[in-house]
């Protein structure tokens, strides 16, 4: 056989038929919108998110409202004042203490409990034996159940009477740097409050990081080994990258929290609503613990005044929960670790 009868054989092959096209009907059957308990499912899922937005949008709304009630009559900087009197005539208050304070003990509060607690879920899944993972994991559960107060009670009686030692040590030490200054006072520091707040979130970020753990595929991890990885290589190429995600996720929670604890705060902080370079001695303040602290003894604008805190608040945890999705959104070995 030629060369010209060859092409001739491969010019007269069909080309392969197109699929045929998919029509409207088809579409919504595949979505299963024509069963009617379909239809009322989607229906009910829809109006529940819908009502979600409608329920946050009247929260800003409302927090909107009365903070402009305050902070029109306010006779200061709401940015930047350090002082929060609402008695005086014109009054004079603002956020910044309370900002500053917030912020500061939960960034202590994350890098003390997201490290420890990825540690304890890589532990409870990839190396204690099962004998020990489940009475562990056990014990985390009932952590995260624990209600505040209970956790403000032990910080007062337990936890701070036990930081002169530690914060001596860091005095001794790091007391050059002016951030871990001790002048021997009572050890209610945002210090304090930040190793609170870490032990609070600590089941949480636990809990959330062991699920994801456990959802990495075995195959990933038997081609690690099969490739001649240790456990720890296969936790560093395998576990980790499909579960950062999950992980980012769960430290969103806790921070969530963090930012918004109140009564184990207001429990343990000595407020002076100021600001201190050092993290060891009292003073500073955090919102929620100002709003629960002064709420009952407020007046009527007092209480619109706590409300505008409150509001700046809220807006905190709407950027930080939108700034996690981003990043989430951004790493694209997240969307293709099931690949």
């Amino acid at each position: 056989m030629d060369i010209s009868t060859q092409n001739t054989d491969t010019d007269d092959t069909p080309p392969p038929a197109a699929p045929p096209a998919v029509t409207a009907e088809q579409k919504r059957a595949a979505r299963g919108a024509t069963r009617p308990g379909d239809r009322i499912f989607l229906a009910l899922s829809r109006g529940s998110g819908i009502f979600l937005l409608v329920i946050m949008a009247a929260i800003a709304v409302f927090l909107t409202y009365r903070a402009y009630l305050a902070i029109s009559k306010d006779d200061a900087n709401f940015l930047t004042t350090f002082e929060w009197n609402t008695s005086l005539l014109p009054p004079k208050f603002g956020i910044a203490v309370l900002a500053f304070g917030t912020v500061v003990s939960s960034i202590i509060a994350m890098v003390i409990a997201v490290p420890i607690a990825v540690a304890i879920a890589l532990f409870i899944t990839h190396y204690a034996p099962r004998r020990m993972s489940g009475p562990v994991a056990y014990v985390i559960d009932l952590l995260a159940a624990v209600p505040s107060i209970v956790y403000g009670l032990w910080g007062a009686l337990v936890l701070v009477p036990h930081m002169d030692g530690l914060f001596g040590w860091l005095n001794d030490y790091l007391g050059w740097t002016g951030v871990f200054s001790w002048d021997d006072g009572a050890p209610r520091s945002m210090l304090t409050v930040g190793i609170l707040l870490a032990v609070m979130i600590l089941p949480v970020i636990t809990n959330v990081s062991r699920e994801v753990f456990r959802q990495v595929p075995q195959m990933h991890e038997e081609a690690a080994l099969a490739l001649g990885a240790t456990r720890w290589e296969v936790i560093r190429m395998s576990v980790i990258p499909f579960g950062r995600s999950g992980v980012i996720s769960a430290s969103m929670l806790g921070l969530g929290r963090a930012l918004g604890e109140t009564m184990a705060v207001a429990t343990v902080l000595s407020p002076d609503f100021d600001i201190h370079a050092s993290l060891l001695n009292p003073g500073g303040g955090t919102f929620a613990q100002n709003i629960a602290s002064k709420f009952n003894e407020a007046t009527e604008f007092g209480r619109d005044a706590l409300i505008a805190s409150g509001l700046v608040l809220f807006v905190i945890t709407l950027l930080v929960n939108g700034a996690a999705r981003m990043i989430i959104a951004r790493r694209s070995e997240y969307s293709g670790a099931n690949a």
